[in-house]
């Protein structure tokens, strides 16, 4: 008689796991460090350059701008986020590394920059890469294009997608190159935020950074990669990322640089030439570098928390955060009052991706917000089968 009653009262909690959805609670502890930037709009910085932006990359905290709303062209930078919109094709599994590209006549018909691709060629898609990362090779971009989005311009309606994702409200593209085009535009501001979402992808530096290299070595038309940002050479910290020229945008350069563990973004449009330009990102890095510093408070992919769910295929599910997570502060400046809170979504529909986002973490100054990051799950999270759902039911009875 005991037995037939546990069995029936196993069904009904059962029945009632299986056909409602519930609320996912978390329990967690807040980490305490802190902070306060003090920003100086008013720095005699960038004086060669039409617009200035410069950066740090975890927290996104301007440090300086001038006129960094103003509408350009950005040349070269445009490739920026086709580099983006690359990096996401390989995290998805759409794109591999070492598969082989054919070059279209289109594709090797591009002028300027270029890494001299003939029409039917067939390169290594890491390859293709490096022409772009190192060369910023025109023909390289287009052959890369049309691999992920069939043409140049369903590639170009994808980059203005993202642009409408990242919220950016100053930027249209044309063309996968940033070659002369009517109505290609961005801003120092948009490019610092493509920048920012680019170097998500820890392994494009592995490229950008690269300041010399060959492609189809040991052949009769062997190619001499030779970086076009000098600053990879000549600035240390400096690991990409990317330069711009034509004739109506004269010199720009998104760069950026690593040190002591900060990470910051400078960018410049409109010098007069290579020196100034280079000059004015230098002067715009050391001056972030002296007066600030970052403490980082998670590292991208730690797990911040974790719960059960007895209706999940994995019982205990860890979330993690998104993208590092840090302060930012003048040096010398009091940690005491920083603290950090986190946020569970209380209704979450399985199944899950991995990298869905069910909750925020956000950095708190003495009650003042001041940054938030997505958290997201760490696996993919299905539905538990009948099977595990009445073991772990019969065993919570218990």
């Amino acid at each position: 008689m005991l037995k037939k009653i546990i069995f029936t009262m196993t069904l009904v909690i059962l029945s009632i796991l299986l056909f409602t959805s519930g609320n996912v609670l978390a329990h967690h502890s807040d980490a305490h460090v802190s902070i306060e930037v003090n920003e100086n709009q008013s720095l005699d910085l960038a004086n060669h350059s039409k617009s200035a932006i410069l950066i740090e990359r975890d927290t996104g905290n301007i440090l300086f701008d001038k006129n960094a709303e103003e509408k350009l062209p950005p040349a070269s930078m445009t490739k920026i986020m086709t580099l983006l919109l690359i990096m996401e094709a390989l995290e998805k599994g759409q794109l591999s590394l070492d598969e082989t590209i054919r070059v279209s006549e289109k594709a090797a018909s591009m002028g300027g920059s270029q890494i001299f691709l003939e029409a039917g060629e067939e390169m290594l898609a890491e390859d293709i890469l490096k022409g772009i990362a190192v060369a910023s090779g025109n023909d390289a971009s287009v052959a890369m294009a049309e691999r992920i989005a069939g043409s140049e311009q369903a590639f170009v309606e994808m980059m203005n997608n993202k642009v409408d994702q990242l919220g950016l409200k100053s930027t249209k593209f044309q063309n996968a190159t940033g070659l002369p085009a009517e109505d290609h535009y961005s801003t120092a501001h948009d490019m610092a935020i493509m920048a920012q979402a680019l170097l998500k992808y820890e392994d494009i530096t592995k490229y950008t950074s690269i300041y010399e290299d060959y492609l189809r070595k040991g052949k009769d038309n062997e190619f001499w990669l030779v970086n076009t940002n000098k600053l990879v050479r000549f600035y240390e910290g400096v690991d990409g990322l990317k330069t711009g020229y034509t004739r109506e945008a004269k010199y720009c350069l998104t760069a950026t640089a690593e040190k002591n563990g900060m990470r910051t973004i400078a960018v410049v449009l409109g010098a007069n030439s290579t020196k100034e330009r280079n000059s004015d990102v230098s002067q715009l890095l050391d001056y972030a570098f002296s007066k600030y510093e970052t403490k980082q408070l998670y590292e991208k992919n730690q797990t911040v928390t974790s719960f059960e769910w007895l209706k999940a295929d994995k019982q205990k599910v860890d979330v993690v955060t998104s993208d590092s997570v840090s302060v930012l502060f003048e040096k010398g400046t009091d940690l005491s009052k920083i603290d950090t809170k986190i946020t569970i979504n209380q209704n979450i529909d399985l199944p899950l991706e991995k990298g869905t986002m069910v909750g925020k973490l956000q950095v708190l100054d003495d009650d003042k917000l001041i940054s938030e990051t997505d958290l997201v799950v760490h696996d993919d999270i299905n539905h538990a089968n009948v099977f595990q759902l009445f073991k772990r039911t019969f065993q919570s009875f218990f």
